[in-house]
Formats: C-alpha cells, structure tokens, sequence
C-alpha cells in the first residue's frame, strides 16, 4: 500500500473540496484534480506562439499581394466600347422593332418634316449674310 502524508489546508479550500468530491473521498477528489491538471499539461498549448502569428501575418501578405489585382486604363476603356456597342445594339434593335410593328407612318409627314428642317436650316444661312451692327459715337 502507499505511504501516506498529511498536507495542511486552508478551511475555505477544504470547503470547496468537500462542495465538489461528489462521492468521492477527498483523498480521491485531489487525486483526481492533480492528474486532471497533469494530462492537460502535456497536451500541446492552447495559446498561439509568437512564430506561428509571425507565420501566419507572412501568409497573409502574400495572399493579399496575388490577390491585388487593378484594372488598367485599357481594360477599362475596352469596357467602354463594349457598353457603348451594347448600347447601340439595343439601340438599333428598338429602332428596328419599333419601325417594323409600330404604326406606319405617312409618308408625307416625313417629307413635312424634312421640308420643315431644310426651311429653317435656309433661314438661318440667310440670317448669318444679313445681318449688321451699326454703332453710334456721341
């Protein structure tokens, strides 16, 4: 059999001990909480070290650096032509429906319409000619 010690206690740490040992002896119950605490310890830390936060900021900037990709003045005009050709393709289809399955229009509306324009763009040619700026001195 083991030999056995005596070990001095505080009252409240007695307490606690015979709060908590269930049906267990107090002998048994430190025992127990020794080899409990001893187990836990010689399992692997549960903190991080200070190479492996190293480690992991290195990781990081390196992902972070692949990962920055900007988009060039190039790519970003090519995306303008692209929206603007989309645009017009959209443009012409609606043109396009619309002059096939809209209401026919008169031809004479159309030829109104021109002739309106043609007068107006004349007047304006002949205004241009016309016109003088008299000044008077006193």
């Amino acid at each position: 059999m083991s030999e056995k010690r005596m070990l001095i206690l505080p009252a409240e740490l007695t307490q606690k001990i015979n709060d908590n040992r269930g049906d267990l002896s107090q002998a048994e119950f430190i025992d127990f909480l020794i080899e409990s605490h001893i187990k836990e310890e010689a399992k692997e830390p549960k903190y991080v070290t200070k190479e492996e936060i190293e480690s992991l900021k290195r990781d990081v900037k390196k992902i972070l650096l692949q990962e920055q990709k900007y988009t060039t003045k190039e790519e970003i005009q090519a995306f303008q032509q692209d929206t603007k050709k989309l645009l017009r393709s959209f443009l012409d289809f609606f043109i396009g429906y619309g002059l096939e399955l809209g209401k026919p229009s008169p031809a004479g509306d159309l030829k109104e319409l021109a002739s309106k324009l043609q007068g107006l763009e004349d007047d304006l040619a002949s205004e241009d000619e016309g016109r003088e700026v008299k000044i008077k001195w006193k």
